[in-house]
C-alpha cells in the first residue's frame, strides 16, 4: 500500500463527510507532510498521540463557510513510477489555488518554497 496516497485519500474523504479530524498511522514522513499542509492552510492542526500503544497522527480539517478546503488530491510519484522535477520545471498547481508537495534535499517543501530555495526533488502529490 502507498502510505502517502492512503493518508491523503483519508483526508479528502473525511473532508467530504464533514468530520472535524482524521486519524492516520504515524510516520516521520507523514508528520512532516502534515506540518507542511498546516503551514499552507489545508489542515488546521497536527498532533502525535498514542492509541493502544501505537503512535498515530490526528489531523484537524479545515472548512471555509461550511465547504471543505481539500477538494481533490492527485498522487504524482508512485512506487512504480518516480517523478522528479528540477527547480525550472516546477509549475504552480491550479493557477495558484492548489499546492504541489515535493520531497527535496532540504526536506518536504511546497512548490513555492522549492522555487524560493532553488531546489528540485521528487513530486509527491498535488492538492487543491
Amino acid at each position: 500500500m502507498d502510505q502517502i496516497a492512503n493518508m491523503m485519500n483519508m483526508v479528502k474523504n473525511s473532508n467530504r463527510v464533514s468530520r472535524e479530524s482524521v486519524v492516520v498511522p504515524f510516520s516521520k514522513l507523514k508528520h512532516s507532510i502534515a506540518e507542511c499542509l498546516v503551514k499552507e492552510g489545508f489542515l488546521s492542526s497536527v498532533s502525535k498521540k498514542t492509541k493502544k500503544g501505537m503512535p498515530i497522527l490526528e489531523l484537524g480539517l479545515v472548512y471555509i463557510e461550511g465547504e471543505p478546503k481539500v477538494i481533490g488530491v492527485e498522487r504524482v510519484s508512485k512506487s512504480s513510477r518516480r517523478v522528479y522535477k528540477g527547480v525550472k520545471d516546477i509549475k504552480s498547481t491550479r493557477t495558484g489555488a492548489g499546492l504541489t508537495v515535493l520531497s527535496t534535499p532540504k526536506g518536504i517543501l511546497t512548490d513555492k518554497q522549492a522555487r524560493k530555495e532553488m531546489v528540485g526533488g521528487e513530486v509527491l502529490f498535488k492538492i487543491w
